[in-house]
């Protein structure tokens, strides 16, 4: 995908007129997922997550709202996603957003809200493990040795005591 990875629940997400990021809920319901087997955590986000579509619903205080103490706090409200993948569409006709994508918030009126992390994790699964060729994942991780090996350097250190 050329315009970089999907975002996900649990996206990381900021404002150029905040203090801190935020964390992405998809609020469109549809029945996609990304990068997990069970289809249960990493929901797509799509364009139509619009409005408070995040954890602590701020990005800290606005700097787009000086008061004479400071600044009033944010409270997000994305009026629209641009930049997102229209090359697909999901079940409930949401265009895939991508670590590209951007938001448009109503104080700023234009697109200030940025993907600072996808929100995609690794996370192998046993069967995935049991289909590793054993030799490349050694020299790629010289400490996971095959099974067998392992149990030989075992019994060596116990004797050795």
């Amino acid at each position: 995908m050329s315009s970089g990875k999907i975002v996900c629940q649990g996206a990381l997400c900021e404002c150029r007129y905040g203090d801190f990021p935020d964390t992405l809920q998809v609020v469109s319901k549809h029945k996609e997922y990304v990068n997990e087997s069970d289809g249960s955590d990493k929901m797509i986000a799509t364009h139509m997550d619009v409005g408070q579509p995040f954890e602590k619903k701020t990005f800290g205080q606005c700097k787009l709202q000086p008061t004479p103490g400071g600044y009033k706090p944010c409270q997000v409200q994305v009026a629209e996603w641009q930049d997102f993948y229209e090359k697909v569409t999901l079940s409930n006709g949401g265009k895939v957003l991508t670590e590209k994508s951007k938001a448009t918030c109503p104080v700023a009126g234009a697109p200030c809200i940025t993907v600072s992390f996808h929100g995609q994790t690794a996370s192998p699964t046993s069967q995935q493990m049991e289909q590793a060729d054993e030799e490349t994942h050694v020299m790629l991780n010289p400490f996971a040795a095959p099974s067998e090996q392992r149990e030989d350097k075992v019994e060596h250190l116990i004797s050795a005591e």
